[in-house]
């Protein structure tokens, strides 16, 4: 099948249309965002007077240490997603890193496939689910 016979996001990686173990939506990995960068913010304001560098270190460290641990960061896991191997199996832990490089860098996050991934994902072979 070619790329524009598939109906859905996740389709073609054998995934359901909606429910758990969907491909997560853009609002969700959105909001998820949002709620990882204000709580590096607040981090930040309390312990560096909110020092633009700091915050972007603790976004980047609470990714790379929840992914692997609990399966998402918080806003991930708030919001109902978590992170896993398209193939199955445990993250490990330099995906979480080379991932969450990629992401800081924001250009390879807005690019996307057909089935919503972004170019962080693809690279490690990761893929944000419905939990």
């Amino acid at each position: 099948m070619t790329d524009a016979e598939y109906t859905y996001p996740g389709e073609r990686l054998g995934l359901p249309a909606s429910g758990p173990r969907s491909i997560a939506r853009v609002g969700r990995r959105i909001g998820a965002l949002a709620i990882d960068w204000a709580a590096a913010v607040v981090i930040s304001i309390a312990f560096f007077q909110y020092d633009s560098i700091a915050t972007l270190l603790i976004f980047a460290v609470v990714q790379i240490v929840f992914i692997p641990t609990i399966g998402g960061s918080p806003g991930h896991r708030i919001l109902g997603m978590r992170l896993v191997m398209l193939g199955g199996g445990w993250v490990g832990l330099w995906r979480p890193i080379v991932r969450t490089l990629l992401l800081v860098v924001v250009i390879p996050a807005v690019i996307w496939d057909p089935d919503q991934r972004g170019l962080h994902d693809k690279l490690v072979g990761t893929v944000l689910i419905r939990a």
